[in-house]
């Protein structure tokens, strides 16, 4: 890039899109380097020259453009200046004059005016920079309103309104202008879903002379495969919103039709409609509603469909500058013809949104949102796991809901006053990060929406002792999903699996809880009845479905409780050879050719001398953890946690009951808690206290659950195990943390 800082200096640069914060703003930002060797400063107007010329205010380059020759534009200023993404234009300083006359018209629809919304538009506008011909867009009620400006004055530089301006604005609409409705803008993250969709939809649709001179065909069809709300309907309306192409969506109902050959002769005028209209992209949303397999389908009329798709797609005729997508978020169930090249060269997998991409969909849908300083969405990003686009969609409507019902309530807003006083009214509402988080109770991630089971929150200082456990769980689930940078530094993978065993009582499936609310991570509770089902083949798909819903929803962490019910020796349920298939398929989900990438399984059981020893192996339940009966330090900790709401009595000494209740499990000292509490209350006057007499007494009805042969027995199985596993861990220390 040249050096100088000549004012009247044309500076050639490669427009690209805004980023979601900068949508609705009228400011271009450009290429740090080029700011300073130009001696461009924020707040500078800048004469925009595309196929037609505009201005713009310039603001602070982003540092990923530094020296890329890079100007950011809105979907607006790119209409204004007639320029598209990839496109060069040329740019000069400038200064703007003072507007005497501003005339603004409605773009295709007709509004009412009256003095105060004049005050108002000329109030939103004071920031832009206009020029005759341009559009504008404002936000009235959170609502985007466009306008074209019909008449400027003067009108032989870019001007700015201030007080002393003439703003009229014409009820009657300007017609036939096209506004960009779905934008790259409008779409947060999907990075690299929107850079292959350029290059196999834009490209060839923009300039088909590349692939005739390289001598070879442009894609004929793109297949958008992902889960449910990812945005796939939206990339597809963006591209061709950005290509200026013929769009048409063929919805799979309206197709299907029960006359003989209607349903094949619909799909040809489509088509033909859109080859007349070239450009053109067809857009078949569930594509796998009128393209099933074959094979698989006994309708004589769904084996037509997919025949004439098929011939269409790449048949005897040309189809000329036509392009298809189709979008499916099953392309198991999609006929195989299909998924070749020559018919859907390309499939393109969307991915439920990372942090990163569920910070930009919140500032999408929040840009319009008045929102309070307490807001912050860097941290909704980052405890919003699995949520798709449409979930977080969902998420900010739901917390904007939450605003607008307390504002009724409390009589800020009332809905019976005129409509200028609740415009200042509505001025008043702000959406706070309460409203979000307690949204977030409502909202529950689309992938998990059959399986979701509301946890009970429980937290570590729920649980008495057990520091130990703790530790190692927090190391296994928390750091992975906290500190994932960490364990790459280290080259060494987190944990799979966790396995906790120990006594009946001991907190097991307590801890498992205290995982899920303390870690953030989406939660699937497996019940082992659940899976068990007398058809062949159901109990190993549900345990397929658990674990492609948690790799949609990752992070994720499933719990089996009592996994001996459903993972036994295989060889040892000897009449059901059904468990043994199910023990099968746990191992090739847990360790097998798919990738289990952010997904822990915790199994819990009393009974691990029974569980299949091939779980036991790394890569499968890595971490063995033993769940000892509490210690008198830790029956101290779990009495004080059950008598916190107590009225207890002086006479109380909870590490004199802690003494006494050598053998006690959690379960049997929560038990003991509410015995005493039950004796307090039978009393004739109905005590007004809990006192050590409650307790004693109740004691001689609640007795220890553990005996010394139990804990031998668990003991010398971990030590058994250990051994084993520490042979393991020499032949393989990388599983390891």
């Amino acid at each position: 890039m040249m050096e100088g800082s000549h004012a009247d200096e044309w500076i050639e640069l490669i427009v690209k899109e805004a980023k979601q914060r900068d949508a609705q703003r009228p400011i271009v930002r450009v290429d740090p380097e080029v700011m300073r060797n130009y001696g461009i400063e924020p707040g500078m107007i800048l004469l925009i020259e595309g196929k037609r010329r505009t201005a713009a205010k310039v603001w602070y380059g982003l540092p990923e453009d530094e020296g890329k020759g890079i100007i950011r534009m809105n979907a607006i200023i790119r209409k204004n200046a007639n320029v598209e993404i990839d496109q060069k234009v040329r740019v000069k300083k400038v200064e703007a004059k003072r507007a005497n006359t501003i005339k603004l018209a409605p773009v295709n629809m007709t509004i009412s005016v009256d003095q105060n919304f004049v005050q108002y538009t000329k109030q939103k506008l004071r920031d832009y920079v206009l020029m005759e011909g341009d559009l504008v867009q404002i936000q009235v009620l959170g609502q985007p309103l466009t306008f074209q400006v019909v008449q400027a004055k003067p009108n032989d530089a870019p001007v700015i309104i201030d007080e002393d301006t003439n703003l009229m604005i014409y009820e009657k609409p300007v017609e036939n202008v096209n506004i960009p409705r779905v934008t790259w803008e409008d779409i947060g993250d999907l990075k690299e879903a929107k850079e292959k969709i350029r290059e196999l939809v834009e490209l060839p649709l923009k300039h088909p002379e590349i692939f005739e001179y390289l001598g070879i065909e442009p894609p004929k069809g793109v297949l958008l495969i992902g889960p449910p709300g990812t945005g796939k309907t939206l990339l597809a309306k963006a591209v061709a919103t950005e290509t200026n192409a013929y769009f048409i969506a063929i919805n799979g109902p309206e197709i299907v039709s029960k006359y003989y050959g209607e349903s094949e002769a619909k799909l040809r005028e489509i088509f033909e409609e859109a080859k007349k209209n070239a450009p053109a992209i067809i857009f078949i949303d569930e594509i796998d509603a009128i393209a099933p397999k074959r094979e698989e389908v006994t309708g004589e009329v769904e084996k037509r469909i997919v025949a004439q798709l098929l011939t269409l797609m790449d048949g005897l005729q040309e189809r000329g500058q036509v392009i298809v997508i189709g979008a499916t978020n099953r392309p198991e169930a999609v006929d195989p013809a299909l998924r070749r090249p020559g018919r859907f060269d390309r499939e393109i997998w969307i991915n439920p949104p990372d942090t990163e991409g569920r910070y930009e969909i919140l500032q999408v849908h929040t840009r319009n949102m008045p929102l309070a300083k307490d807001v912050d969405l860097r941290k909704l990003a980052e405890i919003t796991y699995g949520y798709t686009g449409a979930d977080i969609a969902a998420l900010a409507r739901e917390a904007a809901m939450r605003a607008l019902r307390k504002a009724l309530q409390s009589g800020i807003l009332d809905v019976n006053k005129e409509d200028e006083e609740i415009r200042k009214d509505l001025e008043k509402i702000k959406v706070t990060m309460n409203d979000f988080l307690e949204a977030m109770r409502e909202i529950v991630p689309s992938a998990l929406r059959e399986i979701h089971i509301e946890i009970p929150k429980v937290r570590w200082s729920d649980i008495g002792g057990l520091e130990e456990v703790k530790q190692e769980l927090r190391e296994a689930i928390e750091w992975p999903l906290k500190y994932p940078e960490r364990f790459r530094k280290m080259g060494i993978k987190p944990p799979k699996g966790i396995l906790l065993f120990g006594p009946p009582g001991t907190g097991k499936t307590l801890l498992a809880k205290a995982v899920a609310t303390e870690s953030n991570a989406n939660f699937i509770a497996v019940r082992g009845p659940e899976i068990l089902s007398k058809w062949f083949g159901e109990s190993e798909r549900a345990i397929r479905e658990i674990f492609k819903k948690a790799r949609m929803a990752a992070p994720c962490v499933i719990f089996f409780d009592e996994i001996d019910a459903i993972a036994p020796a295989r060889g040892y349920a000897e009449d059901s050879p059904a468990m043994d298939r199910i023990v099968a398929q746990l191992l090739a989900e847990m360790d097998g050719v798919s990738r289990l990438d952010n997904v822990v399984v915790i199994a819990a059981t009393n009974r691990p001398d029974i569980v299949d020893p091939a779980l036991l192996r790394p890569g499968r339940f890595d971490r063995i953890i033993y769940v000892p009966p509490p210690d008198l330090r830790a029956r101290f900790e779990i009495l004080k946690i059950h008598t916190k709401n107590m009225p207890l009595a002086k006479d109380v000494d909870l590490m004199e009951l802690a003494k006494m209740t050598e053998g006690y499990t959690g379960a049997d000292i929560e038990l003991l808690a509410r015995e005493a509490g039950l004796l307090a209350m039978r009393e004739v006057n109905g005590a007004g206290e809990v006192s050590m007499k409650h307790f004693i007494e109740a004691m001689k009805k609640i007795k220890p659950s553990i005996t010394p042969e139990m804990i031998k027995f668990y003991e010398a199985w971990y030590e058994r195990m250990k051994q084993t596993l520490a042979r393991e861990r020499q032949r393989a220390p990388t599983l390891y943390v």
